[in-house]
């Protein structure tokens, strides 16, 4: 068992291709411009600042959702506004990380 398996990040990323593999939607809460430049092929682009009017929306409309970013943070925050509005909601990091993870 590797420091990361031990810190829990192999439980989260399975956790998340898992999600993936089971139609989880990928949501990007990066700028417009930021999501233009590359993003995980498929995904909704809802910036941060939208996210908490569109929780609703988005817990009626999906069973489970990956947030992903440019480095993590802001989906981070994403995460925990979804959560808070009881969507099944994993926070992938950064987008190409959850490119990775939709490849495999």
């Amino acid at each position: 068992m590797g420091l990361f398996d031990f810190l829990g990040f192999g439980k989260k990323k399975a956790a998340i291709i898992q999600a993936l593999k089971s139609g989880a939607v990928v949501i990007d809460v990066r700028e417009p411009s930021e999501f233009e430049r590359g993003h995980v092929e498929g995904s909704l682009n809802i910036p941060l600042g939208k996210i908490s009017s569109k929780a609703n929306s988005i817990s009626k409309k999906y069973s489970s959702v990956v947030t992903c970013c440019r480095s993590g943070i802001r989906s981070s925050q994403a995460a925990g506004i979804l959560k808070n509005s009881g969507v099944e909601v994993y926070n992938g990091g950064s987008w190409q990380t959850v490119r990775a993870y939709s490849e495999e």
